[in-house]
């Protein structure tokens, strides 16, 4: 990509059609100090909180490419609704995420779910 983007051009595109174009995106900056290509490719991936790869190791969980991108669509979803902190389920599987910093703060699995109540989130998400 020899263009160089600010973040206004790319306002419209979805987070889903940048994906497949992280691994050869160039990193580069743009004119009048504003956001490069990289950083807003940066921005749109999914953290994981110490304490959520704690979780996920404790549980077994191991979510592959795919899923993530999925989970990150919810999160996309959430932050289009104005979320905060959302639950996000995928199959057997609960993330507490704060949805400013894309960052998943704790994880648990179907087991660890039952009879758990969800506190302080603003929003929930089913991803199928």
């Amino acid at each position: 990509m020899s263009e160089r983007m600010t973040v206004g051009q790319l306002a419209a595109t979805r987070a889903a059609s940048l994906q497949g174009t992280r691994a050869t995106a160039k990193s580069a900056g743009t004119p009048n100090g504003g956001i490069s290509f990289r950083e807003l490719l940066n921005r749109q991936e999914l953290k994981f909180s110490h304490h959520a790869e704690q979780r996920l190791q404790q549980r077994g969980i191991v979510l592959n490419t795919d899923q993530l991108d999925k989970i990150a669509g919810a999160v996309d979803q959430a932050a289009a609704k104005g979320a905060k902190d959302s639950l996000v389920l995928y199959r057997d599987i609960a993330m507490i995420v704060n949805v400013p910093n894309r960052t998943v703060v704790t994880a648990l699995d179907g087991t660890s779910m039952k009879e758990h109540v969800f506190t302080q989130i603003d929003s929930a998400v089913v991803v199928s």
